[in-house]
C-alpha cells in the first residue's frame, strides 16, 4: 500500500566495477608487471632481429609477435584480476581439465620442433605449450583441495592433490621437461607446507626427489647431458651456457652499449631462455639488478598481503602462485649464470613466447584477484580472539 501511495524506493547501485577494482587491487604489483613487460619489449628489440634475419623475416617480426601476445596477456591479466576468488576457482578447474587432457595427449599429437622434447602443439601460425597453462590452474585446484581437507568432515584433499601432482610430474618427465616438473612439485610443496605439512614428510619428499633424479640421470640421456654439462669444471665456449657466461662477463657493470652486444648473434635462444644474458651484456649489472628487484618485490608484496587473508583457500592458492612465479624467474636467471643446470624455462613477462606470456598473464591476474583488499579482520585478530 505504501508503494502505491509514495512509489517504490530507488535501488541504490553498488560501487562501479572499475573504480572498485582500482581501489582494491595491488597497484604496486600491477606497476611492476607492466615495467617487466616493457623491459621484455626493450630486450626483444635487441635479441630478436638476428633470429629474424636467420629465418628470412622482417627484423622486428618477433618483437611484433611479442607485443601482440603480451597485449593478450595483459588483457587476460586484467580480466582475471576483476574476478572474485570463487570465479577464479571455477575458471581454474575448467582450465585444469583442458590442460591436463592436452598434456596427456602430447605424446600422440604433440611436436618437439627439433628440440628433443615433445612439449608443444603446432597450430601452424603459432604453438601452444599445455604445461604453461596447467601450472597456475593446478595451483588453484590443489589449494582448493587442501583447504577443503581442513573442514570438519572434509575430503582427503591433501592426498588427492598429491596424487594429481605426481601424475603431472610423471607426464612432464616423459616429455622430458624436468624443469616444469620441478616447478610444479615445488609449488605444491610450498602450499602443503603452509597448510601444515609435517617436516618429516617434507624431508621424505626431498629424499624421493633426489632418488628420482638419480634414476633419471641413469636412464635419460637428455637429463644426464645437462647435468654433466653443469658439473663440468670447464664451460665449452661454443655451447649456449658458454656464450651466455661470456656475455655476462663482457657486460660488466654498465654494459657494452645498446645494440652493441654480440651474444644475440650466437645464441639460438637469446630471445627466450637466455634473454638475461642479452640484458647483462648490453645494459650491464644495473639492469639485471633492477629485474631481480622487480621479481622480488612482486613476490614479497603478494605474500605480505596474503598474510591478512582469513580464507585458507585464498592464502594457499596465492602463496603457490607467488612462489611459483618467483622461482621460475630464479631458475631462468640461475641457468644463465650457471648456478643451475639448463632447464629450458622462460623469464616471466620478459622472454619471448606466446604460451608463457598469456599463461603468465592469467597466473598474475589470479594472484592480483587473490591479493585484492577485502572487508575483513586481520587474521591475527581472529587468532587472538580464539585464545581469549
Amino acid at each position: 500500500m505504501t508503494e502505491m501511495v509514495y512509489g517504490t524506493a530507488p535501488v541504490q547501485g553498488g560501487e562501479p566495477v572499475l573504480p572498485k577494482w582500482w581501489r582494491t587491487v595491488d597497484t604496486w604489483t600491477l606497476s611492476f608487471i607492466l615495467i617487466l613487460f616493457g623491459i621484455g619489449i626493450l630486450l626483444g628489440l635487441a635479441a630478436s632481429p638476428p633470429l629474424a634475419e636467420r629465418n628470412g623475416l622482417d627484423p622486428f617480426h618477433y618483437v611484433g609477435r611479442q607485443a601482440f601476445f603480451g597485449g593478450l596477456a595483459l588483457v587476460a591479466m586484467f580480466l582475471t584480476s576483476l574476478m572474485s576468488p570463487v570465479m577464479v576457482r571455477r575458471l581454474a578447474v575448467i582450465g585444469f581439465l583442458g590442460a591436463f587432457v592436452a598434456l596427456a595427449l602430447l605424446p600422440v599429437l604433440g611436436t618437439d620442433f627439433g628440440k628433443g622434447a615433445v612439449r608443444w602443439y603446432s597450430l601452424g601460425f603459432a604453438s601452444v605449450q599445455p604445461s604453461e597453462f596447467l601450472k597456475p590452474a593446478f595451483m588453484i585446484v590443489a589449494a582448493w583441495m587442501m583447504a577443503a581437507s581442513e573442514e570438519v568432515g572434509g575430503p582427503p584433499g591433501k592426498l588427492w592433490s598429491f596424487a594429481l601432482a605426481v601424475a603431472i610430474v610423471l607426464m612432464l618427465a616423459m616429455q622430458p621437461d624436468f624443469g616444469q616438473a620441478c616447478l610444479v612439485l615445488f609449488g605444491w610443496g610450498v602450499m602443503y607446507f603452509v597448510a601444515g605439512a609435517p617436516m618429516l614428510l617434507l624431508i621424505g619428499m626431498a629424499g624421493a626427489v633426489i632418488f628420482a633424479g638419480t634414476i633419471a640421470y641413469e636412464n635419460s640421456e637428455h637429463f644426464a647431458r645437462r647435468i654433466d654439462g653443469f658439473l663440468s669444471p670447464e664451460v665449452d665456449p661454443n655451447t649456449q651456457l658458454g656464450y651466455a657466461t661470456n656475455a655476462i662477463q663482457e657486460g660488466g657493470f654498465f654494459g657494452v652499449g645498446v645494440g652493441e652486444g654480440q651474444v644475440k648473434w650466437s645464441l639460438p635462444d637469446a630471445h627466450t631462455d637466455f634473454i638475461i644474458a642479452v640484458a647483462a651484456e648490453e645494459y650491464g649489472l644495473v639492469l639485471v639488478i633492477c629485474i631481480i628487484v622487480l621479481y622480488a618485490a612482486i613476490v614479497l608484496r603478494s605474500l605480505q598481503r596474503l598474510t591478512r587473508e582469513r580464507d585458507p583457500f585464498i592464502r594457499l592458492a596465492g602463496t603457490g602462485l607467488a612462489c611459483m612465479f618467483g622461482v621460475q624467474a630464479m631458475i631462468n636467471m640461475g641457468v644463465a649464470v650457471r648456478l643451475l643446470p639448463a632447464k629450458g624455462m622462460t623469464l616471466p613477462f620478459v622472454s619471448y613466447g606466446g604460451s608463457s606470456l598469456i599463461a603468465g598473464g592469467i597466473a598474475v591476474g589470479m594472484l592480483l584477484a587473490f591479493t585484492r583488499s577485502r572487508p575483513q579482520g586481520e587474521i591475527g585478530d581472529i587468532l587472538r580472539g580464539r585464545f581469549r
